[in-house]
């Protein structure tokens, strides 16, 4: 009688190399907003000041994060012809969770940006993560493509708000740069603040920068 022995597959490590893309990729060289154009919106409106930005970005990995884990855990139960009703339910589920945390614990971040926090139920990025990869992928894996989707996002949207406020207003956080200049150099040496930086078309400028940037140093261009 002989025994026949099956090799089990050695377990994929924790941060295998695939896995290490599903993180870096979005980063870069798969920017859900410079590369995707997805998220636009969002990264316009909540970027005049770091502090409202910052909250909106960790709002957004929390969220994509989440729905990916949840959505990937029911992804064997959930009926294709209501898969899309789920999601949004799930997503839902995890905006009104974030702004009832910003109504009771940052009740003027929460007035300043509970319109915006809404909008991260129609948000392109969350619903394409959950239908292009938690719906077919193990938890773990979604995980990290959540995390690395919403980081890319993050990156950039703080970057705009910098600029912005920098250039906009005299600060980053609410700290007056351009007041401590002044005072180290004397009242003769003045800053001006540009106004335009405080509106959409600042935004616009920014990011677009951001793109071209991005664009002429990877190569990257559109088909």
């Amino acid at each position: 009688m002989s025994a026949e022995t099956l090799e089990k597959k050695p377990a994929e490590a924790l941060l295998s190399k695939r896995r290490k893309k599903l993180v870096t990729d979005p980063l870069i060289d798969d920017n859900p907003i410079t590369i995707q154009v997805l998220g636009i919106c969002s990264a316009l409106a909540v970027t005049t000041q770091m502090k409202p930005t910052l909250v909106m970005a960790i709002a957004v990995i929390f969220v994509i994060v989440m729905s990916n884990l949840l959505i990937s855990l029911l992804r064997n139960t959930i009926p294709g012809r209501v898969r899309i009703i789920v999601q949004l339910a799930v997503v839902a589920t995890l905006v009104t969770l974030v702004n009832e945390v910003l109504k009771a614990f940052a009740y003027d971040m929460y007035k300043e940006l509970s319109v915006f926090v809404g909008l991260i139920i129609t948000n392109c990025i969350v619903m394409g993560r959950l239908e292009a990869f938690a719906l077919g992928n193990k938890p773990y894996d979604s995980i990290l493509d959540g995390f690395g989707s919403a980081l890319g996002y993050s990156w950039i949207i703080l970057t705009v708000a910098f600029f912005r406020e920098l250039l906009g207003s005299g600060s980053v956080f609410g700290i007056p740069l351009y007041d401590y200049a002044s005072s180290l150099f004397g009242p003769d040496f003045k800053l001006a603040t540009n106004g335009l930086m405080v509106s959409p078309v600042g935004a616009f400028m920014v990011l677009g920068l951001i793109i071209w940037v991005q664009r002429t140093k990877t190569g990257y261009v559109e088909h």
